[in-house]
C-alpha cells in the first residue's frame, strides 16, 4: 500500500504525519529537524510515494538532503498551502498541520515550487549580504551628517574620501570627537567589507558563464546578471520566455467576477531582489546608456506615451524575457 507524508517545518523539530491511500492517519510523530532523522522515521512505514514540505528558509537544505537519501519530497507554495490548511483544520497547530500537508500529498492539490540548487543560494546570500551592509553604510553616513549639524558642522555632500576627510575636521569640536571617530571606524569596516564581497561577485561573474552572457546588454552589470542567473537556477524549468515576467511579479495585476473586470499596477510576487535590479537596469538602458538600440528605442517610446516610471517598468519586464531566452538559448545579446 502506498503512503504519503506531510512535513511541518520548524527549527528544532518537525511534524511528520503519514497517511494511507484512503487518506487515514498511519504515523505522526514529532522528530528533530535534520534530513537523517525525518528519512528515518518516514522508513518506519515504508514504500512513502510522495512527501510534502513548504517552502521556507529551512526548506531548501531539508529538501536537498531527503532527495540525496531517496526519499521523493516536494516543495509546495507555502501560500497556497496556508489557505489550504485553513480550509482543514480549525485550530493551527504542527500534528494538524502535518496531516493537512499529508492529504495535500495525497490528492496532490499543491502547486510545487522549483527549490533552488547550493550554488543559486550562495550567490543570493552574498547579493543579499552586501545590500545589507551598504544600507548598514547609508544608515551611519545619516547619523554621522545628523551628529554633524546638532554641532552646526556641514560635511557637505558625497560618501567617498573627501566625505570622510571632511568629517574628521570636526573631530577636534569639543562633545562630538569621540562619537565621530566611533561612527567612522565602524563606517570602515563596512566599506572593506563591502569591497570584498564586491570582488567575491566579480570573480564568480568572470567566471560564470550565464553572466557573462547577461552582461552583454547595455545596463545590466555583475550584480544584475548575478542575482538573475542564481533566481533562474535552471532555465529549461520555464516553458516559456515570457512567463519569466510574471515569475519576478513585473505584470498587471487583473481582478476579474462578473461585470467588474480591472488591471492595476504590477503583481510585485517573487524575488524582489531581482526586481529590483532589472528596474536599476531598465533606468540604466534609458538614462546612461550611449549609443541607440532597437530595445532602448522601444522602451523611449513607451516613455513619452506613458511616461519615464511605467517606461522602466516595461523594460525591466522585457529584459527578464530576454535574459532568459538568452540563458535558454546560450546567446549573447544582439542590439
Amino acid at each position: 500500500m502506498k503512503h504519503y507524508a506531510g512535513l511541518d517545518l520548524s527549527m528544532d523539530s518537525t511534524q511528520v504525519c503519514i497517511v494511507d491511500e484512503g487518506g487515514e492517519k498511519v504515523v505522526s510523530i514529532k522528530v528533530e529537524s535534520a534530513p537523517d532523522k525525518i528519512a528515518c522515521a518516514l522508513d518506519r512505514v515504508g514504500d512513502i510515494e510522495r512527501a510534502v514540505i513548504e517552502s521556507g528558509r529551512m526548506s531548501p537544505a531539508i529538501c536537498h538532503g531527503l532527495r540525496a537519501l531517496g526519499v521523493p519530497v516536494v516543495c509546495i507554495d507555502a501560500r497556497q498551502a496556508h489557505q489550504s490548511l485553513k480550509a482543514l483544520k480549525a485550530n493551527k497547530t504542527d500534528p494538524h498541520d502535518a496531516a493537512g500537508l499529508a492529504q495535500l500529498a495525497r490528492t496532490g492539490f499543491y502547486k510545487e515550487v522549483h527549490v533552488k540548487s547550493a550554488a543559486a543560494h550562495g550567490v543570493r546570500s552574498v547579493i543579499a549580504t552586501r545590500s545589507h551592509l551598504v544600507e548598514a553604510r547609508v544608515r551611519l553616513d545619516n547619523m554621522i551628517r545628523g551628529i554633524c549639524a546638532t554641532f552646526g558642522f556641514k560635511p557637505g555632500p558625497g560618501q567617498g574620501k573627501s566625505f570622510i576627510d571632511r568629517v574628521m575636521t570636526a573631530a577636534d569640536i569639543p562633545g562630538l570627537g569621540q562619537s565621530i571617530t566611533a561612527l567612522v571606524a565602524a563606517r570602515a569596516g563596512l566599506v572593506e567589507q563591502i569591497k570584498q564581497l564586491d570582488r567575491v561577485l566579480r570573480e564568480f561573474a568572470h567566471q560564470s558563464s550565464a553572466c557573462r552572457q547577461l552582461m552583454s546588454i547595455p545596463g545590466v552589470g555583475v550584480q544584475t546578471s548575478a542575482a538573475f542567473a542564481a533566481a533562474i537556477d535552471q532555465a529549461d524549468r520555464f516553458r516559456q520566455s515570457r512567463t519569466v515576467g510574471a515569475y519576478f511579479g513585473l505584470v498587471p495585476r487583473r481582478h476579474q467576477s462578473g461585470e467588474i473586470d480591472w488591471t492595476g499596477r504590477i503583481t510585485k510576487q517573487g524575488d524582489s531582489m531581482v526586481r529590483k535590479l532589472l528596474y536599476e537596469a531598465a533606468n540604466s538602458i534609458l538614462t546612461r546608456s550611449h549609443g541607440t538600440f532597437a530595445l532602448k528605442t522601444w522602451a523611449q517610446k513607451i516613455a513619452k506615451r506613458r511616461g519615464l516610471r511605467k517606461a522602466r517598468v516595461a523594460l525591466a519586464r522585457r529584459l527578464a524575457v530576454i535574459m532568459h531566452a538568452m540563458l535558454r538559448d546560450g546567446t549573447l545579446f544582439e542590439a
